[in-house]
């Protein structure tokens, strides 16, 4: 009969490309405390996925489709703020590991050292610590450890709606209104709404703009 101390870690892999995923759960499994029970190849598929199984730590991604891994971070931990969050990223930048924590993430692992890294910040998450991979600097975290998750009250950001972040993000990709309702299934005025409402929130009036706003929010790297 198993005790309290080998309960399993339940986590959710979330990760848009199957390969990727896959070996991703073949390192985790690979550690006899741990237990993929679920995987979500969007960040709306994750945020579902994370209210559904209340796992104790979800692997994100921070380049997702639909909607990014720190949009869809913001989203798991608003509706369960227990749920310990870990960032997968290609970019080891201040702006994107700052955004990370801020958001209320405990980890975050750069993808070139995932099979060192990635067991390893699971099971500190799991045990209430936080973890970043060793190329990201140790004031930052030290930093962001002792002032908490904290959010620009003013930023008017925080003022859309998970929609209306989602349909920024696809702007910021390139995408079109037409393409961005096929891809959320909406219809291509309401995508107009939506774009309209982005910009006045923003105080934003050209999608170039969108762009560069993207950028240094940390929705998307930089080109």
């Amino acid at each position: 009969m198993a005790t309290s101390s080998e309960k399993k870690i339940r986590i959710i892999l979330a990760e848009d490309h199957t390969l990727v995923r896959q070996g991703f759960r073949r390192i985790l499994e690979d550690a006899s405390r741990i237990e993929v029970v679920g995987e979500a190849s969007t960040g709306l598929a994750a945020i579902e996925l994370a209210k559904k199984l209340k796992p104790d730590v979800v692997v994100m991604d921070l380049s997702m489709p639909e909607l990014g891994g720190m949009e869809a971070t913001e989203e798991i931990l608003k509706a369960l703020p227990q749920i310990k969050i870990l960032i997968l990223s290609m970019y080891s930048n201040d702006a994107y590991v700052r955004k990370a924590f801020e958001l209320g993430a405990r980890g975050y692992v750069l993808k070139n050292a995932i099979e060192v890294d990635l067991t390893r910040a699971v099971l500190a998450l799991a045990d209430g610590d936080t973890y970043m991979s060793p190329g990201i600097s140790n004031v930052l975290i030290n930093n962001m450890k002792a002032h908490g998750p904290r959010k620009e009250a003013g930023d008017p950001y925080n003022r859309l709606t998970l929609r209306e972040k989602e349909v920024l993000q696809l702007i910021a990709q390139g995408k079109s209104n037409k393409e961005i309702a096929v891809m959320l299934n909406i219809s291509v005025n309401t995508v107009a709404v939506h774009r309209a409402r982005v910009m006045e929130t923003l105080g934003i009036h050209r999608a170039a703009e969108l762009v560069l706003y993207a950028v240094k929010k940390g929705l998307i790297p930089s080109p």
